[in-house]
């Protein structure tokens, strides 16, 4: 291969190569098994706890500690895809995954459970970034927005499923079927990973920056504790406000290494990258939103409405099937907008849409409900469509593994941020009016709240120079060709 020729496009090139649908399906349905399984398990918590003889509440460190896993992990996946080949890596890390479903299925008692919980969440700490560096390094930036739509779709789909699937598997079934059914998932995911994913690695991978995972390690693990320690409240406020500043002083101690180090595990330097700095920046403010609704709607619906699990479920499954109607509209609605104005307006529409959920009661008609959570589902599916792309327009080729893990890495921060926000909202208008458990206007306050949050992510995106992105959605030939 020719030193200047891209690695994608001799990917992209190769006889027999997958289109990029395909690719993009068999990493999202990978990224599906992984948040379904992610918000499955808070429905079936009680019932575990009955299982292992322990309190309820201790059953949240099964939550934190594939959190933490995830914390820690992600921000070698780059370096690990770069050194040992993007399909062994992401093969293994589905294995990974798969096994250590098995096993919180066989667990007997909370330890066993929490080290199998440890065990998903490395295999989940590579899947989703590895996935990610494969469809960026074999999809021709032409098709960048279509491929990302593609693999968005089941992203958004699991975490909507999760609540009433969880449900209906513990209460007609065993809370171990949570996990089982992610067997036959992984099986079928790493067979198509063995036959169409490309194992593109760098050629020279550099050295692995030991003290950076080190104090990257320590840092993001306290803060993710940190952060669902105080969604939660299973920890006093001393013990979380010492967490949360162990979290910011390595924090502090890894900038200080990463300035100094030439391959940092997370390149702080990448920020220089105008697009990628604002698709982070932005990104973050709305993904605070994000990882709220699937902690409020649910809850909304079921103590705010009395709806049961089934019943919620089939309601919050609109805005998964608002994103699934995105998938075919996104290049269309960036190629004619650019990526500027579609991240300003449709940002602002997204989040008006969702802050429309505070507005929600029984007496409403419930098509007027499905029509909200189609419409915000929809449009923050175009909102992170957009921002996953843009992230990478202007990012070299050798630093696209840095840029994942990168990325990834702030993504989950920002998710886990989210369900703190919005707890710590609950649990304010909580203490303000004295009730026992969270009322219609509580929910109402949560959501307003981290609504408000993403809605400044408008002027961020506004930084955004007119023509940016445009190699990517077409934006520039279609206006040149309107105005021809």
């Amino acid at each position: 291969m020719p030193p200047d020729m891209p690695l994608e496009t001799t990917a992209r090139n190769a006889p027999g190569a997958p289109s990029f649908r395909t690719t993009a399906l068999i990493i999202g349905s990978a990224l599906f098994m992984e948040q379904l399984d992610g918000t499955i398990l808070a429905t079936a918590l009680p019932a575990m706890a009955r299982s292992f003889s322990v309190d309820p509440l201790h059953m949240s460190v099964a939550l934190t500690s594939y959190l933490l896993s995830l914390a820690v992990f992600i921000p070698a996946s780059g370096k690990m895809a770069d050194r040992f080949g993007a399909r062994t890596v992401f093969r293994g890390a589905i294995a990974l995954f798969t096994l250590g479903s098995m096993l919180c299925a066989w667990a007997d008692s909370l330890s066993f459970l929490v080290l199998a919980r440890l065990l998903q969440g490395l295999g989940g700490a590579m899947m989703v970034p590895v996935g990610r560096l494969v469809l960026l390094r074999t999809v021709a930036k032409s098709d960048l927005v279509a491929a990302m739509s593609w693999l968005l779709v089941p992203a958004l789909v699991g975490p909507i499923l999760g609540p009433p699937v969880g449900g209906f598997l513990v209460t007609y079934f065993s809370w171990r079927w949570i996990f089982y059914i992610n067997v036959p998932f992984g099986l079928i995911c790493m067979a198509l990973a063995s036959r169409y994913i490309a194992d593109l690695r760098e050629p020279a991978p550099g050295h692995f920056d030991m003290r950076g995972f080190c104090l990257s390690g320590v840092s993001l693990a306290c803060l993710t504790f940190g952060l669902e320690s105080a969604s939660r409240g299973t920890s006093s406020l001393q013990a979380t406000a010492a967490i949360l500043a162990t979290g910011l002083v390595f924090g502090a101690l890894y900038i200080r290494h990463a300035r100094r180090h030439t391959e940092p595990i997370l390149d702080l330097r990448l920020m220089r990258i105008q697009t990628f700095r604002l698709s982070v920046l932005g990104g973050a403010l709305t993904r605070i939103t994000a990882g709220a609704m699937p902690f409020l709607l649910p809850m909304m619906m079921q103590l705010g409405f009395g709806l049961s699990a089934a019943q919620s479920g089939t309601i919050t499954f609109m805005s998964a099937a608002g994103a699934i109607v995105m998938k075919s509209t996104a290049r269309i609605a960036l190629r004619r907008f650019g990526y500027r104005a579609t991240l300003i307006w449709n940002g602002a529409i997204a989040s008006c849409s969702i802050a429309l959920c505070a507005a929600f009661r029984p007496s409403w008609p419930m098509a007027a409900i499905y029509a909200v959570l189609l419409a915000g589902g929809f449009f923050q599916s175009l909102q992170f469509t957009a921002y996953n792309t843009i992230a990478y327009a202007d990012v070299p080729r050798a630093r696209m593994s840095a840029a994942t893990s990168f990325y990834t890495t702030f993504q989950q921060l920002m998710l886990t941020l989210g369900i703190c926000v919005a707890a710590a909202t609950l649990s304010a208008t909580l203490a303000l009016s004295g009730h026992g458990q969270p009322r219609l206007p509580d929910f109402s306050a949560a959501f307003l709240v981290v609504t408000t949050l993403s809605l400044m992510a408008s002027p961020v995106c506004a930084r955004l120079p007119r023509n940016a992105g445009d190699e990517i959605s077409g934006h520039g030939q279609a206006a040149a060709a309107r105005h021809g």
